[in-house]
């Protein structure tokens, strides 16, 4: 999928295509890496760990990817881009974000976590048991937004987290666009409050973490198309 959306053959290429957006990947750490010239390197580490066993990732790392975030928004903005559209082409980055949505909004992780891609209910049911399982292992601190990323997260939603900073940072608005944003949003608001002033919320997903991350953030989404 990385070297298609490389190489513009992607859906969300096509999609982009017809409204003249330009689709910009961003290795933030790929268990393996895909070599082509349109893909920015931005890798932390090959792959992050397994948030059941223990942390994702240094906090070193963590604040790397941040940077790295921050560090994007500089250069699209100076390539001429006034307007950025999150997103994140993630393996099971649906259970990292469900784990980190359990702490921020202090809800069990029955209440915050949905099939994502399509899983069966008895997938759902492992999956809410690996949620559980990550936050007790991690004990992660409800009040710092780089020990929830560093213990829980991976390096898509760090480098997402680094954009909206960076949105901020750089005055250039910042499109939310599903619930894995949608947690790296709150996150970065927690950084900086200022943050949610370059946000913009784009549609109400059926993942059952989004009304209260949504409510979180304090804004509502332009779109809520069921």
């Amino acid at each position: 999928v990385a070297r298609n959306l490389a190489e513009g053959i992607s859906t969300v290429n096509l999609m982009s295509a017809g409204e003249h957006v330009t689709v910009i990947p961003v290795d933030m750490g790929m268990k393996e890496e895909v070599f082509h010239e349109k893909i920015h390197n931005k890798c932390v580490r090959r792959g992050t760990h397994n948030i059941a066993r223990g942390p994702a990732m240094a906090r070193e790392e963590c604040i790397e990817a941040l940077l790295h975030g921050i560090d994007m928004v500089r250069d699209v903005k100076e390539q001429g881009f006034d307007v950025i559209a999150s997103g994140e082409m993630g393996i099971g980055n649906t259970t990292t974000t469900s784990a980190l949505a359990s702490v921020l909004l202090g809800m069990p992780a029955a209440a915050v976590t949905g099939t994502g891609a399509g899983l069966s209910q008895e997938g759902l049911k492992h999956k809410i048991e690996v949620v559980e399982r990550a936050v007790r292992v991690n004990a992660p601190d409800r009040t710092s937004p780089v020990d929830m990323l560093s213990k829980l997260g991976g390096f898509d939603i760090a480098g997402m987290t680094g954009l909206f900073l960076g949105g901020a940072y750089y005055r250039i608005p910042v499109i939310v666009d599903g619930v894995i944003s949608l947690v790296a949003a709150n996150l970065a608001k927690m950084m900086c409050k200022d943050a949610a002033d370059y946000m913009i919320c784009s549609h109400g997903s059926r993942e059952p973490a989004c009304a209260g991350l949504f409510e979180m953030l304090g804004k509502e989404p332009v779109i809520q198309a069921g």
